[in-house]
């Protein structure tokens, strides 16, 4: 158990040593409590099984997290964290553009436990209104804002032309999450191979381009 290491000689160690093991156990209890919440859901999921499942004390828990709502919500945050920022793609090619910005929407929402997350997200909005919130501005709107300003930078570039960036974005990224995500919500044998997903990713962005591509003899009187 975490709480059975000793800490280092010296205060600015012995404070360094407890940093590190909070960080530590605040891991192992998120990823605990995810997958409990994910098998077993909220009801199922106690407190006392997350602390066991982590393997920390559930004094050490409770210092974390006091509350199982608090729990629940930290884990769902934390299912969308993005390792590492990307650079945005550079206008020019909206095509390979927008499959590159599609692609990268389309490997979060087959992470594995996604569609479970979604579920679990759904049916405990009664009980947890604010997570619906969370669960849309961590989940979808960086890359609803990754779409819209690229789609705003072709525009300006002249390849692209529409009137509302925002419904285009909706109707590009509607199209990749209608084949990547809501049908694993129904169908639980719904399992798309990779190359089935880069085709579907690659038609959305395919579909924007036909309807608002700027042909080339008029993109010199196009407004930049």
């Amino acid at each position: 158990m975490h709480g059975n290491e000793s800490a280092p000689a010296g205060s600015s160690g012995a404070a360094r040593y407890h940093r590190d093991l909070a960080r530590r156990n605040r891991e192992a209890l998120l990823g605990a409590a995810r997958r409990l919440f994910l098998d077993l859901g909220y009801d199922g999921t106690s407190l006392a099984k997350v602390a066991a499942e982590a393997g920390v004390s559930r004094a050490t828990l409770f210092k974390q997290f006091p509350t199982k709502a608090e729990l629940f919500s930290a884990m769902v945050t934390t299912s969308w964290a993005i390792e590492d920022e990307q650079a945005p793609p550079v206008p020019g090619d909206p095509v390979a553009a927008l499959t590159t910005l599609g692609t990268r929407y389309a490997d979060l929402l087959t992470r594995p436990g996604m569609a479970d997350l979604f579920r679990i997200v759904i049916a405990e909005l009664p009980r947890f209104p604010e997570l619906g919130r969370t669960h849309f501005d961590l989940g979808k709107m960086p890359f609803f804002d990754s779409v819209r300003d690229h789609l705003l930078a072709e525009q300006h570039a002249g390849t692209l032309q529409f009137e509302d960036a925002d419904l285009v974005t909706t109707q590009f990224l509607g199209m990749i999450a209608n084949y990547v995500l809501w049908p694993r919500m129904l169908l639980l044998d719904w399992d798309p191979d990779a190359a089935s997903v880069a085709r579907a990713v690659e038609e959305a962005a395919l579909t924007v381009h036909a309807r608002h591509a700027v042909p080339e003899e008029s993109r010199s009187a196009s407004p930049r």
